[in-house]
């Protein structure tokens, strides 16, 4: 069985506001083998560390500039003013309190965290098409913003067109895909793509939702030359498919460890968590690491 990569979904996200040095800095202290983020940009140019682009939902931007914003409205200096905050507060009301203590990073702020844990930085590029078109393609940013850096960096994005032209910085390229079509440059549904492995042969990997990941189609791009890394695992019954939930309270953590077992059994070679520690215990249950010995429940 593959022993995949764990990796901090926007750091430790289910411990603390995502994307802000305590996340990515618990991810890693938890033994996380990477951090993955988010970047788009603001007006002046600048890459910010968010979701998207929308502030709404994890800043205090309505308290610091009265009114809802996006990063492509703002100047890096109005985005620097803001504090990070929870996403989803009723049903991680821990993390919650570490609302509007840590500010929004840069992702050179990022690069820099990234290379003093030494762990790998995956950097998700995200709606680079509708950015372009405002003339802020985050393409040429993401390449200034890496320049020089001394981490092990992997790219990503639900569009093929920032991953092909970074593909001349060296960087492992991986194609986001979900379950339905999505992405503004692409037309085709995801399931057909998947079904013609030619169109992904220049990438490094894919990384499918949960609900596509199947050992057959794991072995098949496998075959292909391609990993095969999957998002998000999170233990809440909000999260989880209805026949793994425990009860009716969203927040309680449902039977996460069927779930992600048999994700790891598929074969997958990475995984995005919230909660990296206890995606990091099952994976020592089921797949010891090379010499080592498997735990025992």
């Amino acid at each position: 069985m593959t022993r995949p990569l764990v990796l901090g979904h926007r750091g430790a996200s289910g411990y603390r506001p995502e994307l802000t040095v305590g996340a990515l800095r618990l991810a890693a202290e938890q033994g996380a083998d990477g951090i993955e983020v988010d970047v788009v940009p603001t007006r002046d140019g600048r890459l910010a560390v968010r979701h998207d682009a929308n502030l709404g939902a994890t800043t205090d931007v309505r308290e610091a500039l009265g009114r809802d914003a996006r990063t492509d409205e703002l100047d890096w200096a109005d985005v620097a003013r803001l504090r990070a905050r929870e996403r989803f507060p009723a049903l991680r009301p821990a993390s919650a309190q570490h609302d509007r203590i840590e500010p929004v990073l840069a992702l050179p702020d990022v690069v820099r965290l990234a290379e003093e844990l030494d762990v790998l930085l995956v950097v998700e590029i995200k709606d680079a098409a509708a950015f372009a078109a405002e003339g802020l393609d985050p393409a040429p940013l993401v390449a200034r913003d890496l320049t020089g850096a001394r981490c092990r960096i992997v790219l990503e994005s639900f569009e093929k067109t920032p991953l092909d032209a970074l593909a001349g910085l060296g960087h492992p390229l991986v194609y986001l895909m979900d379950d339905v079509g999505r992405a503004p440059d692409e037309t085709r549904d995801y399931r057909d793509e998947l079904a013609d492995l030619a169109s992904l042969a220049r990438f490094s990997g894919v990384s499918l939702p949960t609900t596509l990941i199947t050992p057959e189609r794991v072995a098949a791009l496998h075959a292909a030359g391609l990993e095969v890394w999957t998002w998000t695992l999170r233990p809440e019954n909000a999260f989880l498919p209805p026949e793994h939930r425990i009860g009716s309270d969203a927040a309680t953590f449902g039977d996460w460890h069927r779930h992600w077992s048999a994700l790891y059994s598929a074969g997958v070679d990475a995984v995005f968590a919230d909660h990296p520690d206890i995606a990091l215990a099952l994976r020592s249950r089921l797949i010891p690491a090379p010499g080592g010995v498997r735990q025992q429940d």
